[in-house]
């Protein structure tokens, strides 16, 4: 193919690529997107896994999804349609009793447990609030980088200058809570404001949500504040579920950039990244064609991107060694279960939907239940007690199963993303899944006899369909050494590369994973900036 002047190809039609082509496109720019599989969206889609049952198949709930893009993109005119859980989240212990959180009811519940931890609930709440407004204000903003000469430089000391006076603006108990909250562990900030485990694991499970953690391992909490930053539909820290799945949310944005301009290609996979010296040039696809362009976009995982597709090569020694050394890798295990019935549980029994039906249903009673299913990951490959997030969108959305029946997502974890015996998971796939299921009918009986069908995903699963290496839904750990300016490291944080016209735009860039679109939007700004 011949090459076209300022045309932008994209390597993957997930999220993040389609709201980087439609800014692009927008602005003006021929831009062409390469997917790999028969529809886009990434692991942002919903697919029939069993006949009459349809569901998110990887990703499966909103908050992050910034209302920017939503308006910009005009996704509502596009067929979005978001709506609230009726609870949150949904905790049952073993002893019957529960927490049942959100819409005004959190503080009774904790109390419950606590009065004493009610008592601080508010103040808790008020602080991770502080906190994840700075993240907030900070999402759809380039970090800054490290440069190379004063000129270059100056604009980057401003954003340093700008973000210290919006942390020195907090207050000095402020600054500690910010600096506790990208250094601590979970564990070691909640015990701070708690004293009860089960209020504690209330709080403390987005602290491993995708990650292969323990809540006591340094740096999760900053983990539990990056899911404390979305909102649905201008409700913040809400919960919600997208009318026909999470691939409701990537086909509106199809239909944006299609609107837009943007030419997509499905069932074209990329097989490399055409390089002419230290510049990328186009790409070829597996089937043998070539493209040119201007311009080259990735939203793969860095490690992918510069493992197999850049020749090794074209990229200056320490950069490669660095992405080499790309830490990531989750312990999930993720599960679509087709249901005759609604569970009912030993905490709150009933088949009629109920408000705890609408909830995550989190199985996860202790700070120290999470750590043991880590433990137990990393030492025999998967959690004998292992954590279950169950969300039951059908309760919320007919559409997805057939009347009287319904769907059911089952977020699992903790698995090694290698097994620790060096065999594969596809050895492994049927008995982890057993587990599973029971561990959910201990809590609800009578919710094995009611699986119709299931589909379940390791993580080598989640690899080979959605590219999640090492089944990481955030493209690399959300560690310390890995956000911000240095996402995906210290001198190309703003969604350039060292290969000259080659950009990155998902998930492994700031402000990192979930379905946000915010590195897309972070990347197309800074792609038309250098196009002047």
């Amino acid at each position: 193919m011949g090459k076209s002047q300022n045309e932008t190809l994209i390597i993957g039609g997930g999220h993040n690529g389609l709201v980087c082509a439609f800014y692009l496109a927008r602005a003006g720019q021929k831009v062409r997107i390469f997917e790999r599989r028969a529809i886009v969206g990434g692991a942002a889609v919903t697919e029939e896994f069993h006949p009459g049952f349809r569901n998110s198949v990887a990703s499966y709930t909103v908050s992050l999804l910034n209302p920017r893009v939503i308006a910009d993109m005009a996704l509502k005119d596009h067929g979005l349609r978001i709506v609230e859980r009726r609870a949150s989240n949904f905790f049952p212990h073993p002893d019957g009793r529960y927490l049942l959180t959100g819409d005004g009811r959190t503080k009774g519940e904790i109390a419950k447990f606590s009065a004493r931890d009610a008592m601080r609930y508010d103040a808790y709440s008020d602080e991770i609030e502080m906190i994840a407004n700075i993240l907030r204000d900070l999402v759809l903003e380039t970090p800054p980088n490290r440069v190379e000469s004063l000129i270059d430089g100056i604009p980057q000391l401003l954003k340093l200058g700008k973000i210290a006076n919006r942390v020195r603006g907090l207050g000095r108990d402020g600054e500690l809570a910010f600096i506790k909250l990208f250094t601590q562990s979970a564990a070691q900030y909640l015990e701070q404001w708690f004293e009860n485990d089960a209020v504690k694991a209330l709080f403390g499970f987005d602290a491993v949500v995708g990650t292969f953690a323990s809540p006591m391992t340094p740096g999760t909490a900053y983990v539990l504040l990056h899911h404390c930053f979305g909102e649905v539909n201008g409700k913040k820290g809400a919960w919600g579920h997208a009318i026909g799945g999470m691939g409701a949310i990537t086909e509106a944005m199809r239909k944006a950039c299609v609107a837009a301009g943007v030419i997509i290609e499905t069932d074209a996979p990329v097989k490399k990244v055409l390089v002419d010296g230290s510049k990328a040039v186009g790409l070829e696809l597996e089937d043998g064609r070539e493209f040119f362009a201007e311009r080259v976009v990735s939203n793969l995982n860095p490690r992918l991107l510069f493992g197999k597709l850049v020749p090794q090569d074209a990229q200056p020694e320490v950069f490669r060694n660095h992405m080499a050394h790309w830490s990531g890798g989750s312990g999930t295990f993720r599960m679509n279960v087709a249901l005759s019935r609604l569970p009912s549980f030993l905490a709150l029994p009933g088949r009629a939907i109920a408000d705890h039906h609408t909830a995550g249903i989190v199985i996860a009673p202790t700070l120290s239940y999470m750590d043991r299913a880590f433990i137990d990951a990393k030492q025999q490959g998967w959690s004998r007690k292992p954590i279950v997030e169950m969300l039951i969108p059908s309760t919320l959305d007919d559409s997805l199963a057939p009347r009287g029946s319904h769907v059911a997502s089952l977020f699992c974890q903790h698995v090694a993303p290698e097994l620790p015996d060096g065999s594969s998971w596809d050895n492994h796939r049927d008995l982890v899944a057993d587990l599973m299921i029971d561990t959910v009918d201990a809590y609800a009986p009578g919710f094995r006899t009611s699986v119709i069908a299931r589909q379940a995903l390791t993580p080598l699963d989640l690899e080979r369909t959605f590219g999640l290496v090492a089944g990481d839904i955030f493209h690399g750990a959300l560690s310390l050494d890995q956000l911000y300016s240095l996402r995906p490291m210290l001198g190309y944080a703003d969604y350039r590369t060292p290969l000259e016209g080659l950009y990155q735009c998902g998930s492994g860039t700031h402000p990192g994973g979930g379905v946000t679109g915010a590195p897309g939007f972070n990347a197309a700004r800074e792609i038309l900036k250098d196009i002047g």
